[in-house]
Order: structure tokens, then C-alpha cells, then sequence
């Protein structure tokens, strides 16, 4: 039998678990500023207090400064990315696998492409932050290796590695960010870019 927590033990688990929804409604609250103001590359402490409803004595209270926060919100997103991108069709045909691995990874560009905007433009100075933006990358070369195991599997070593490095490179957040901004195509533009490209460069995928 479990033992029953004391008021005092219980009390202090209540607080721990209002304090981490707290820093919980910090993070989304900064993500959200982020969305909305793109070409902020920081929004203030006011800023982010007022949006999510604390004092900003409150976030210093959870986050050492504002560079903490940004660690804390690309954790946040590379967990949430991890939740809503699982992978699918991976015993599909090549047409169906191609497809699902670009619909995947321009869901989750869409959602992150702030965000990364905001990593990059701090990550020279943050090891954390180098670390959070190398771990993301080599999320996405697993994901390939994953999605396209039969094409890759008729190369070489070398050959094999060059074309992840290729695909990787394409289908990246910066890669994605120019289709929908700069070249103002549609969610399904780029997509259709996307799938086409990859096509291309893969080996033909081997006989059943």
C-alpha cells in the first residue's frame, strides 16, 4: 500500500506543480509573441508577462534571464514535435512514402519556423542553444533514414551519407522559410516542391 502524503508534503507538490504550469504558460506565451511578431527577435520580459498573465518577476522567478527561456521554449517545441510528428506510412510505396515524410516535416516547419529564426540568430553565443539546434537537425536525418530505409539501402556508404546530407539540406527550416516568404508559395506549393525534388534525387527504389 501506498503511503499517504502529509498536508506539508502535499502542499509542497501543489506548488511544484502550479510553479511548472507557470513556466509552462511562460513558454507558450513567448511562443506565441513570437508567431505573431516575426521580425522581433526577442520579445521583452513586460511582454511576456503581460501575455501570459504573471508578473515579470514571475519569469525571473522560473527563468534565470530571457537566454534561459529560449532554451526552455526550444525544448518545449522539440518535445512537441516529437508528440505531433510521428512517423507514418513507412511501409507505404514510394509515392505514399514521399508524401507523408514532406507533409510531416512542413507541419512542423510551419509551426517552428519562428522560433528557429530567433535560435539562430542567438546561437554563436549560447552552447545550449547549439546543442537544441544540432539536436533538431539530426531528428530530421533519422526521420529520412526511417522514410526512404529501401532507396538508401541500394548505395554505398558514402553515397548513402552524401544523399542524406542532400536531403537534409533541402528540406530544411531555412529551405522552407524562403518557399512560404520569400517566394510566396502556398503550403501546398511547397510541399509539391518539396516532393518533387526529393523524387528526383533518390535512387529507384528496388524491386519488391
Amino acid at each position: 500500500m501506498s503511503t499517504p502524503l502529509s498536508p506539508k508534503s502535499a502542499r509542497i507538490d501543489g506548488r511544484r506543480l502550479r510553479s511548472e504550469r507557470t513556466k509552462q504558460l511562460i513558454i507558450e506565451a513567448y511562443l506565441a509573441l513570437l508567431r505573431e511578431n516575426p521580425m522581433v527577435a526577442m520579445p521583452t520580459a513586460a511582454q511576456i508577462a503581460d501575455r501570459a498573465g504573471y508578473s515579470v518577476r514571475s519569469i525571473f522567478e522560473r527563468f534565470p534571464d530571457l537566454s534561459k527561456l529560449r532554451v526552455a521554449a526550444a525544448d518545449y517545441s522539440l518535445a512537441q514535435a516529437a508528440a505531433l510528428a510521428p512517423a507514418r506510412h513507412v511501409e507505404g510505396d514510394r509515392e505514399t512514402r514521399i508524401r507523408s515524410q514532406v507533409e510531416t516535416r512542413a507541419g512542423t516547419c510551419e509551426r517552428g519556423v519562428k522560433l528557429w529564426r530567433v535560435l539562430l540568430a542567438s546561437v554563436a553565443d549560447d552552447e545550449e542553444l547549439k546543442l537544441r539546434v544540432r539536436i533538431s537537425r539530426e531528428r530530421t536525418i533519422e526521420r529520412l533514414e526511417v522514410m526512404y530505409r529501401p532507396e538508401l539501402a541500394t548505395l554505398g556508404e558514402q553515397e548513402r551519407k552524401y544523399m542524406l546530407v542532400a536531403l537534409e539540406a533541402i528540406t530544411d527550416i531555412e529551405s522552407w522559410e524562403r518557399m512560404r516568404e520569400m517566394h510566396g508559395l502556398s503550403f501546398e506549393e511547397a510541399c509539391t516542391v518539396w516532393i518533387s525534388a526529393i523524387d528526383r534525387m533518390l535512387p529507384p527504389t528496388p524491386a519488391a
